[in-house]
């Protein structure tokens, strides 16, 4: 495990999810190289929709912008070690 601490920017998630959050995102950072992005964030989003159910997403990098809806209680965005994590579920359409 890495020995840095995660710091949330900003988050709706329950306690136990932004938990779980960090915990994935410093496993994946043990599993993989810290400039693969892209398996990083799959295998953060794999285990959310195995534990919380499908239509997760996650977004893993050092530079990026973002805008979008979320389903209430879904998302968070923190940075672990150099990168940033933003982890949520899209809202549908009314």
């Amino acid at each position: 495990m890495l020995e840095g601490k995660g710091v949330i920017e900003d988050t709706d998630m329950p306690v136990k999810m932004q938990i779980q959050a960090m915990r994935l995102a410093s496993q994946a950072l043990d599993v993989y190289d810290v400039l693969d992005y892209r398996s990083i964030a799959a295998h953060i989003k794999k285990e959310f929709d195995k534990k919380y159910g499908g239509g997760w997403q996650c977004v893993v990098g050092s530079k990026f912008g973002c805008y979008f809806t979320h389903t209430k209680g879904t998302f968070i965005y923190f940075t672990l070690e150099t990168l940033n994590f933003l982890i949520f579920i899209g809202a549908t359409s009314p």
